[in-house]
């Protein structure tokens, strides 16, 4: 590890995210005279520790990708905090940052998109190494070599472009360029989305992998709930740009206690013996998701949720305790029957699922 990485006090979060948020100004009405403001984040609250992953799950246009976005500085926030270490990631010049994101890198959901199509895979690989001074000039060709190896790849690929990959194999190399600064923390924008099932399943592993030998913290962005349930330690559900519940992900994806967690595993498109589907169709929320231009008052779930009252539809919920570490932003939540067989549905495994797992990690690289 880089010896930024090395100092970091080992008691602390490897990343503290508070109270942030994005606010978008945009041009409103027939010839664009109006003004309005998108509230893209607001208010979000999350730690990540080393060695674990927290998943922020939720419909398109939650807001996740924008918090991946502020946490690695590559848009300004209108307020709050991001703390790697003891260091605050906003308030650094621009020196410190270059040395900051050294600990925090970015994986997009795109591979093809994030990578230079007019570098070879060992030149890319090389660039972190130098910019952040990670190995002397004369090490770096073993270091990519060594890079290459880490996530399944032969070292002889070095020389060749992006094109030349497969969409499998392009991801591996956006992850070890992530891996190149060798950073403590990770973001991982929609990883897997834009792969086959079989290949999602190796990244995974290899995700889980590296995690476990190398400590990395991971910040996961899905909005599928089987592969979250899968790789994460902690979830955040957001909607509408806020936290709407947080906890240990066997308690949220196995008791969720927010109506809105409870509807997006009622959404899981998974056949499970003796589950009614009128009833569950009766546990989702109808009706779409409001405008963040004109976000309702009160709950902003309250437009969609059977539950809500008069308290919902004046009073803004904060997050509150609910038992086992979750915290839940509902006023009603302890009142609200839990949905059980949508329960066994997302945290049941299936057994031929598990046997290609296993498979996938017993049996020898052959990246895709």
């Amino acid at each position: 590890m880089s010896q930024a990485a090395d100092s970091l006090d080992p008691s602390l979060p490897l990343l503290r995210a508070r109270g942030l948020v994005k606010h978008f100004a945009v041009r409103t009405g027939l010839l664009g005279r109006g003004q309005s403001v998108v509230r893209a984040v607001d208010g979000v609250d999350f730690d990540v520790h080393a060695g674990r992953t927290f998943a922020l799950v939720g419909e398109s246009g939650c807001g996740k990708s924008t918090v991946a976005r502020l946490i690695t500085r590559l848009i300004e926030p209108t307020a709050g905090r991001v703390e790697l270490g003891e260091d605050n990631l906003l308030q650094a010049d621009a020196a410190r940052l270059r040395q900051l994101r050294g600990r925090i890198q970015l994986v997009f959901q795109d591979p093809y998109g994030s990578l230079n199509p007019r570098m070879s895979a060992g030149d890319m690989l090389a660039e972190p190494l130098r910019l952040h001074q990670v190995v002397p000039a004369a090490e770096r060709e073993a270091r990519v070599a060594e890079l290459l190896a880490q996530v399944g790849l032969r070292s002889e690929m070095a020389a060749r472009f992006p094109h030349e990959f497969s969409g499998g194999q392009r991801q591996r190399l956006a992850i070890a360029r992530a891996l190149a600064a060798e950073p403590r923390i990770i973001v991982l924008d929609e990883p897997v989305s834009a792969l086959d099932v079989s290949i999602q399943a190796q990244i995974l592993n290899l995700l889980a992998d590296l995690q476990r030998r190398l400590g990395l913290g991971y910040v996961f962005i899905s909005h599928d709930l089987a592969v979250v349930r899968h790789i994460a330690t902690e979830v955040g559900v957001m909607y509408l740009g806020r936290m709407v519940e947080v906890g240990p992900a066997r308690e949220v994806l196995g008791a969720p206690r927010h109506p809105y967690s409870r509807a997006l595993l009622a959404a899981v498109p998974r056949p499970v013996p003796g589950l009614d589907l009128k009833d569950r169709e009766r546990r989702q929320l109808g009706g779409d998701v409001p405008s963040p231009l004109a976000p309702p008052p009160g709950c902003t779930v309250h437009t969609r949720c059977p539950h809500a009252d008069d308290q919902c539809r004046t009073q803004v919920p904060q997050l509150q305790d609910a038992g086992d570490g979750v915290r839940v932003a509902c006023w009603h939540w302890d009142r609200i029957e839990r949905p059980e067989a949508v329960t066994e549905s997302i945290m049941t495994v299936h057994p031929a699922l598990t046997r290609l797992q296993q498979a996938f990690r017993a049996g020898s690289p052959n990246p895709s």
